[in-house]
Formats: C-alpha cells, structure tokens, sequence
C-alpha cells in the first residue's frame, strides 16, 4: 500500500519544499514507498521530476518537509550518508569515468550484501565482456546498464532511477526495460522511476504520482493511469 499514514513504510517523504538557491522547486511533495514498492514519477518536461530524485539524494536545498528512512530523518543528512542508509542512485546523465574500467566502476563503489561482481555479471552479461573496457569506450546502452549495475553494487534498498531510456537505440531500451523489469519482479528493493515515456514507466510498477509545477497533482496505482488514455494524456501529454 502507498498511501496510508500509519502503515510503516520504508520511505517517506512529508510535504517537502526545496529547489536551488533562492528558487523553490518542489513545493509540499510527500509520498511514501513500501519495502519492494514501485514507483513511476510523472509529469511533463520541467515540473520537478529529476529535482525530487536530487532532494532525496540531499543534491538540492530542503527548505521545509523531511524524508524518512525506516522512520529515521536523513532530512539533513551528506549524500553520502543516504546512499549508506540504503539509497542508490542511477542518474540521466549516467556519470561514467573516462579513465575507470567497467570493473573498476563496480568495485569502487561496492558494499557487503547479495549484489556483488559475479551476479551482476550474470544479470548483465555484456558488461562482463567488457570489464576491462574504460567507460568512454563503452556506446550508451552500455554506459546506461553500467550505471545500473553500479548503483546496485552498494546493494540499496531503494534503487533511484532517472531517465533510463533516454537517448537509447530501441534495441538498448528494450534491454533496459528487461533488466529494470527483473529488478522490480525481485521485491528486493523499491524502486522509483522518472521516464518520459510515461506508458513504459507504469508497465514497469505499481503506483504512481504525477507532477505539475512541483506539485504532487495525481495518484494512482499504475494499472488504473495506464487503463484511462484520457487521464494520461492529461496529465502528462504522451500518448
């Protein structure tokens, strides 16, 4: 369940307001996300999507709201500290180092737990024919499962995914929607997945929220967004 107050969850936001600077982008967002929940996060190009994954990273500056994490406030917590507590973090830009190998992306950020170098290599078995591979020799579908593959490598509880088909070839889309499908089918973690193509994202999960001018302006389960074209289209204008 994604809504419900007294229903302990794993993640919570409450009423959060932050932006850059003087600039407030979010303005009183507050979801709350279950253990092995999904989440598609909606809305049209610039209403808040990527901020709201940046302020739960502690990438922005909170003005008011706070984020809980098994019910401990990381409101004011390092970026590093959260990823400790359990979030890990797939950004649109994909972040990959010219000058590390594949292998190296994977063991620079590894922490104890089921996802280590030989599962991942059995979950994305073109990285292990890449290991030695520097990240500026790799094409972007490559450079997208890597930047998976590295944030499960701090095996998180709640997997952040921004824009995980952007500027992908069809046959690499198709790729990542398998891989993110396996993930979320596992119950291992929740996930939450900001995407442009909206029918996708809730194919892919369960709830979703829809975003407009930094305001949480929809909630549904996903089945019920996806079955009503209208309300979609609305919302979020992609057919």
């Amino acid at each position: 369940m994604l809504w419900g107050r007294f229903v302990p969850e794993l993640l919570v936001a409450e009423g959060l307001f932050a932006g850059y600077g003087e600039s407030i982008v979010l303005e009183g967002v507050s979801f709350a996300l279950e253990q092995g929940g999904s989440l598609a996060l909606l809305g049209r190009n610039g209403v808040g999507k990527t901020t709201l994954l940046l302020t739960l990273m502690g990438l922005t500056r909170l003005r008011r709201g706070r984020l809980l994490m098994r019910g401990r406030d990381i409101s004011r917590e390092p970026t590093y500290l959260r990823a400790r507590c359990g979030l890990g973090w797939v950004p649109q830009e994909r972040l990959c180092f010219p000058s590390l190998t594949v292998e190296e992306h994977l063991n620079v950020v590894a922490r104890r737990g089921p996802w280590d170098l030989a599962r991942i290599y059995l979950a994305f078995p073109g990285l292990a024919e890449r290991r030695r591979n520097l990240g500026n020799q790799l094409s972007g579908g490559e450079q997208q499962m890597l930047a998976i593959a590295r944030a499960l490598m701090t095996n998180p509880s709640v997997l952040l995914l921004d824009e995980p088909m952007e500027g992908l070839a069809p046959v690499n889309v198709r790729a990542v929607v398998k891989v993110i499908q396996d993930l979320v089918c596992t119950g291992e973690f929740a996930v939450i997945i900001v995407e442009q193509h909206a029918r996708v994202a809730l194919a892919l999960t369960t709830q979703a929220i829809v975003l407009d001018r930094g305001r949480v302006v929809h909630h549904a389960s996903s089945n019920d967004l996806l079955a009503d074209a209208a309300v979609l289209d609305r919302l979020v204008a992609l057919a």
